[in-house]
């Protein structure tokens, strides 16, 4: 039996306000796959109204980990790896069906195993031009046997060494719902940034702490043009400048 076209692997954990739309802009996919780790709002129940194949998993192993173990129970020749908080536009949907409709063999083994999203993200509903959010790209789409995450705890990637394409159209990413929300998650990934820099050896303390958030908050906001967006602008550069601190700091 041929396997499916294409899967879609997500990860999980008390996205109820948005799975939904999630999955429904990806709802073309032969098989969805989801991976919850302890939603305690419903959101695997979403999921399988929506069709998705449920994956509950008591543990919390990191990013990359938890993304490999999603990619491990997907059953199609292509995997787009997409978040809870991001929707696939209808330009990219067309453009996503028309790579994995390719036949296998012949002149498409020639052709990419991978491809660039260009994605456009929303700060409270607002989209981002400017900062550290401009010109942002993802590899989400491969061959699932010739690619995997990274097994870091935060800021994983996709490991696939073949030649990559990119594709049209946009997958939108609405990463945070408040100013409150955000906090929270540059305080999060900044402690789990702080993990991986001792597990690599590095090591923090104050002045790191000062240099990186610094340079961090002038990068986003002077160099890449934040102060464009606005007061947008000026709180993505300051809270990230935050998790770069928290990261630092908490290494040493």
């Amino acid at each position: 039996m041929n396997p499916p076209a294409l899967s879609v692997a997500v990860i999980t954990k008390n996205e109820a306000h948005r799975i939904g739309d999630c999955l429904a802009s990806v709802a073309f996919a032969d098989e969805i796959v989801v991976v919850d780790s302890g939603s305690t709002d419903g959101t695997q129940a979403i999921a399988r109204e929506l069709g998705a194949s449920v994956i509950e998993t008591p543990d919390w192993p990191g990013f990359g980990p938890q993304k490999n173990r999603a990619l491990a129970a997907c059953r199609g020749r292509w995997v787009l790896s997409i978040d809870a908080d991001e929707r696939v536009d209808d330009a990219l949907r067309e453009a996503i069906r028309a790579v994995v409709s390719r036949p296998a063999a012949g002149a498409a083994a020639a052709l990419p195993a991978a491809y660039w999203l260009a994605r456009t993200s929303f700060f409270c509903g607002r989209q981002i031009r400017f900062g550290d959010w401009r010109k942002d790209r993802v590899l989400r789409l491969f061959l699932r046997e010739r690619a995997r995450f990274t097994d870091d705890l935060v800021h994983e990637r996709v490991d696939c060494p073949a030649s990559h394409g990119r594709l049209p159209g946009r997958l939108l990413h609405d990463s945070v719902d408040s100013v409150e929300d955000m906090r929270e998650k540059s305080l999060r990934y900044g402690r789990l940034g702080a993990e991986k820099l001792r597990a690599r050896g590095r090591r923090g303390g104050l002045a790191p702490a000062m240099l990186h958030a610094g340079w961090t908050f002038v990068r986003g906001y002077l160099l890449r043009g934040g102060f464009l967006d606005g007061r947008a602008g000026y709180t993505i550069a300051r809270l990230n400048a935050l998790g770069s601190w928290v990261k630092y700091r908490e290494a040493g």
